[in-house]
């Protein structure tokens, strides 16, 4: 246990140092801010994280890239959870459509972006870096597709069909981490090296990508403070920290012919809190944003706990790689 905590607590120290320097900071809720973290972002999002996914994925054999299977299994879980949560909004709560949509998403998207890739090197090792990159690619396309629909439905999305497909499509194709997922799957498929000096360039930006965005996750967290403790909380940590995992480990040892560290990804990324997105499209949308940035704040600090035992578990046989072989 003292080995996994060592692994997990710096890594989770990471978000605690931006949450801690972004309070603490004078500057850091004033003018300058949003332009620093803006860049930051950026850096994060269209350099650091697309390098380390081109890195790994060019490195793997073409035909562990077309695991269809896993994808659809994976994404069937995702979206069942999405599914149960929705639906606790709407027929429970009495929630509007749009409202229950962003809780769906609350509890069934996780951080796979900012966390996912780090964590899961740091823990699994480079052979979790395929099922990362496939999840990651595959429930973004989903999510991409399934938050304007659901609003479109709701009456929240004041574009025309047309111009929404259009939108839709446009972030799937040009979101840098599928580009550089495709990228890496093409480079794959035809053996292509890049030369030395840009393999170099790759490298350093691949090393920089989990403590940048780590420490930019800490301080999105600080400056979106705890306002309003939603009722739904109640049924979105539970279904997020832990039915969310617990399904996907079950559907995929029920499924099975997938290899151990393949599953271990898989159920990992599925324990992750709540992605930070998921207040961006509330905030889009102008839903659920409050409540959203809560439940964000307390699945993330609930996750240090889960995410831990998680790790304890994987790591010492006491969850084995398939229930049923």
């Amino acid at each position: 246990m003292a080995e996994i905590s060592g692994l997990v607590l710096p890594f989770f120290g990471l978000i605690f140092l931006g949450y801690l320097t972004a309070r603490l900071r004078p500057h850091a809720a004033g003018e300058g801010a949003g332009d620093a973290m803006g860049w930051l972002n950026t850096f994060i999002i269209y350099l650091a994280l697309p390098a380390l996914f081109f890195k790994l994925v060019s490195k793997t054999p073409i035909e562990q890239l077309t695991r269809f299977d896993f994808v659809f299994t994976s994404m069937g879980v995702t979206y069942t959870i999405f599914g149960l949560v929705f639906a606790a909004g709407y027929v429970i709560r009495r929630n509007s459509l749009a409202e229950s949509t962003v809780q769906g998403l609350a509890g069934a998207y996780g951080n796979i972006g900012y966390m996912g890739p780090g964590l899961a090197l740091l823990a699994l090792g480079e052979p979790a870096a395929v099922p990362v990159a496939l999840i990651f690619c595959f429930e973004n396309v989903l999510h991409f597709m399934v938050a304007p629909a659901m609003m479109a439905l709701a009456g929240g999305e004041k574009r025309s069909p047309g111009r929404l497909v259009v939108s839709i499509g446009r972030k799937i194709v040009l979101h840098p981490f599928i580009l550089s997922t495709v990228a890496g799957v093409a480079a794959a498929a035809v053996g292509f090296q890049p030369p030395v000096p840009i393999q170099r360039l790759i490298d350093y930006l691949a090393q920089a990508a989990a403590p940048c965005a780590l420490f930019a996750m800490g301080v999105t967290l600080a400056l979106r403070p705890l306002k309003r403790i939603p009722a739904e909380i109640g049924y979105i940590v539970p279904a997020k920290l832990v039915l969310h995992p617990v399904l996907m480990y079950l559907v995929l040892s029920l499924v099975g012919n997938f290899e151990p560290v393949w599953v271990q990804t898989a159920v990992l990324l599925a324990s992750l809190p709540t992605a930070t997105n998921v207040f961006v499209i509330g905030q889009q949308y102008g839903v659920w944003q409050e409540r959203a940035s809560a439940t964000i704040l307390i699945t993330t600090v609930l996750s240090v706990a889960t995410v831990t035992i998680l790790l304890y578990l994987i790591s010492s046989g006491a969850l084995p790689p398939d229930l049923f072989p």
